[in-house]
């Protein structure tokens, strides 16, 4: 059957896949509202296309913190890889880097920083998890910039892990064969069986809790490379990231799997991007499923967005072809969406494109814009 579309992963994922590694991917925090809302979000933002413009040439190259890719379009940070396809991180690694875009390696990752590296050129960023023992972090961050990583991707909403109630009912642990790759040297690559979930035991005992703004000034004096502050929502958190020294902002509800009832990344997005005033960009990850999507955020202000859950689904389904695949038609829908409506390169993209709910509710924040 002819793949279409990134959407119709999920279900072949779900076939393929045991059932406790699916709904460790799929699954969101208790209601699961932000998941559904993730997604929702964005079909409530609609088009102000432009006519009559010669879209025969359409570039959508873009500098990321100062590295040229090929589309606004990247790979998020998604634990646990080989748990989908025995080449997990490997495959990715190779499908982001043919598709000449960036790939975020997770902490938490089934192949370690070196193992990524080793799998040839490539941008790639680390998502960093801080964990209690500061000296684990220093030698993972150092491992990671000499592994040739350009950026650190530090994960903020975390200090616990959100209530996932499949992982309960799944009691779910790493499967014997995987460990935390990154970890492994340092005694703490194994996730003990628990019953509750195993990883919801391993972050209480190991990631640190008293995380705050300082500890992003501590990281700025242990590494050189650019940290990009992952899971800001609100405009206080954004002034304070610019403060800290934060090269960037990725708008993020962890997938929707830590605080349940958050705002959707896509409604969170136009507050962060004005009081960030365009001192840092900011980047945007979850929900998002088709080209119509990337060119909505990127309306919103957004320099860029992340996925997760398709990578991992397509993973799961074809190994690196599927990864290719998804980028490929991620690329193709926003190439379409930039063409109908009047964008040849990305700075065309603007507000005016697009309405949203809050646009419609105030008819006249339109024409003051206009």
């Amino acid at each position: 059957m002819e793949i279409t579309n990134v959407m119709e992963y999920e279900a072949i994922a779900k076939q393929k896949l045991p059932k406790m590694a699916f709904d460790y991917y799929a699954s969101g925090a208790e209601d699961q509202w932000t998941l559904k809302e993730n997604r929702e979000a964005f079909s409530r933002i609609l088009f102000r296309p432009r006519i009559l413009i010669d879209v025969s040439r359409i570039d959508m190259t873009t500098t990321v913190l100062g590295f040229k890719i090929s589309m606004p379009i990247m790979v998020a940070p998604t634990a646990f890889q080989k748990m989908a396809h025995p080449e997990g991180e490997y495959a990715t690694a190779r499908a982001a880097s043919a598709a000449g875009t960036i790939m975020t390696l997770s902490s938490w990752a089934t192949s370690s920083v070196e193992e990524v590296a080793s799998t040839g050129p490539g941008i790639r960023f680390f998502q960093l998890y801080v964990y209690k023992d500061r000296n684990v972090v220093a030698q993972l961050v150092r491992r990671a910039e000499r592994a040739g990583f350009k950026a650190i991707a530090l994960t903020v909403d975390t200090p616990i892990l959100g209530r996932r109630e499949s992982d309960i009912k799944n009691r779910f642990v790493l499967p014997p064969h995987l460990t935390l790759k990154n970890f492994e040297g340092l005694d703490l690559g194994k996730m003990d069986k628990s019953n509750d979930s195993g990883l919801a035991s391993y972050v209480s005992g190991q990631i640190d809790r008293t995380l705050s703004w300082k500890d992003v000034k501590w990281l700025q004096t242990i590494t050189s490379m650019p940290i990009l502050v992952k899971g800001v929502l609100t405009a206080e958190d954004t002034h304070l990231a610019v403060q800290a020294g934060a090269a960037g902002i990725i708008v993020s509800n962890h997938g929707a799997r830590q605080l349940d009832y958050v705002p959707a990344t896509i409604s969170a997005l136009e507050e962060v991007v004005k009081a960030a005033r365009g001192r840092i960009p900011v980047f945007l990850d979850g929900g998002v499923r088709r080209g119509t999507d990337v060119f909505k955020a990127l309306a919103l202000g957004a320099s860029g967005i992340f996925i997760g859950r398709p990578v991992v689904y397509s993973l799961a389904a074809e190994g690196e072809t599927g990864v290719r695949k998804v980028l490929k038609m991620l690329r193709d829908e926003f190439e379409l969406t930039m063409a109908l409506s009047g964008c040849t390169s990305l700075k065309d993209i603007s507000r005016n494109h697009i309405v949203t709910e809050a646009d419609r509710l105030n008819p006249s924040s339109i024409t003051a814009r206009l």
